[in-house]
């Protein structure tokens, strides 16, 4: 590795698996000292375990990251150990295949818990993060939005809400920060194969996995979550030192294909 993020304190949220563990163990391969924020004690400390293994720096901090209280507590105790803090990657989401669904369909309290989980952290989070960045006039943080943020995604609609709001936060935050030297970005992606993402794919006649790929994604076939990590080490180092504000799509395309297939 190059050492792109030597010396850097970075904080992942949900590392426990999927894209956030692929995020924390490459950011620790390219030199940064990661805390894993992850509620699941068990990933959590797997993610660390198979980063120190490697050779690497990290410390798991159990984290809700839907709650205020909790991840003031995880950032004082980044402050404690490291110091200071470089990159916050709002990675944590979550999709709840057969309770979020249509509108008229939710039940308000899985709309909130929702929205808590994929929104409300990375309010919590980011906020925690900035006072520490403020300080030194530097800083990097990256959210985590969806093709659901983009485009319209139907049965989804808390996920897709919490989503929409990521990306025009993320906007608000680019433009407000910017001038004290924080750059603010944001990853979308769709399609890659996770546990959430074979989770969310409903069991039934709507969605078809195959045709989805064969047809609506112009890459044709399912995305890693190493290629998603892979950017966000990207707008983490200093090689995206001029880039703020950016939603970027991390889906083989499928939210500019425009689709041509006969109906089914």
């Amino acid at each position: 590795m190059s050492g792109r993020l030597e010396n850097k304190v970075c904080a992942v949220t949900g590392a426990g698996q999927g894209i956030g563990a692929a995020g924390a163990r490459l950011f620790a391969a390219e030199g940064a000292y990661v805390f894993v924020l992850e509620i699941n004690e068990e990933a959590g400390k797997k993610c660390v375990a198979e980063i120190t293994a490697s050779g690497g720096r990290a410390e798991w901090i159990a984290t809700d990251v839907s709650d205020g209280a909790s991840v003031k507590a995880a950032f004082r105790a980044i402050v404690e150990k490291a110091g200071t803090l470089d990159v916050l990657y709002n990675n944590a989401s979550v999709y709840w295949n057969g309770k979020d669904g249509m509108l008229t369909d939710i039940d308000p309290a899985v709309w909130h818990r929702v929205l808590a989980i994929n929104l409300d952290s990375i309010f919590y989070c980011s906020r925690e993060a900035l006072g520490i960045m403020i300080g030194h006039g530097k800083g990097v943080i990256i959210n985590t939005a969806s093709s659901a943020g983009v485009v319209g995604i139907p049965r989804c609609d808390a996920y897709t809400a919490a989503k929409g709001a990521t990306v025009a936060l993320t906007r608000s935050m680019a433009s407000e920060y910017g001038p004290r030297g924080i750059r603010v970005n944001c990853i979308a992606p769709a399609a890659i194969a996770t546990a959430m993402v074979e989770e969310s794919n409903p069991d039934d006649d709507f969605f078809d996995p195959e045709y989805f790929i064969k047809v609506r994604t112009p890459l044709r076939r399912w995305g890693r979550a190493e290629e998603v990590a892979q950017l966000a080490l990207f707008l983490a180092s200093d090689a995206s030192s001029y880039i703020n504000g950016a939603i970027i799509a991390a889906d083989g395309g499928i939210t500019i294909n425009g689709d041509l297939a006969k109906a089914k």
